[in-house]
């Protein structure tokens, strides 16, 4: 996936984490900061830091530190 892409609305899969009760949640991103994410999965809205994360998208997989900033920052941030 594209780092430079939209994240609101994708579905997403956390396929690591460094706190392990966080490893496989997945559902529709709702919300997004420099920092973090806002998943809502099974009704239930989870948020979830992107640093120290690997989130799986339909696309591939992206590391969250790659993904931290403001998402109007990230086009002029991130390479393809």
């Amino acid at each position: 996936m594209d780092g430079r892409a939209e994240f609101i609305g994708e579905n997403v899969q956390i396929s690591y984490h460094s706190d392990p009760s966080l490893c496989g949640v997945s559902g529709m991103i709702v919300d997004e900061t420099r920092e973090t994410i806002v998943i809502e999965s099974e009704g239930v809205r989870k948020v979830i830091s992107k640093r120290p994360a690997k989130f799986m998208f339909e696309d591939g997989e992206v590391l969250g530190s790659k993904i931290a900033y403001r998402p109007q920052d990230r086009i002029k941030k991130v390479k393809a």
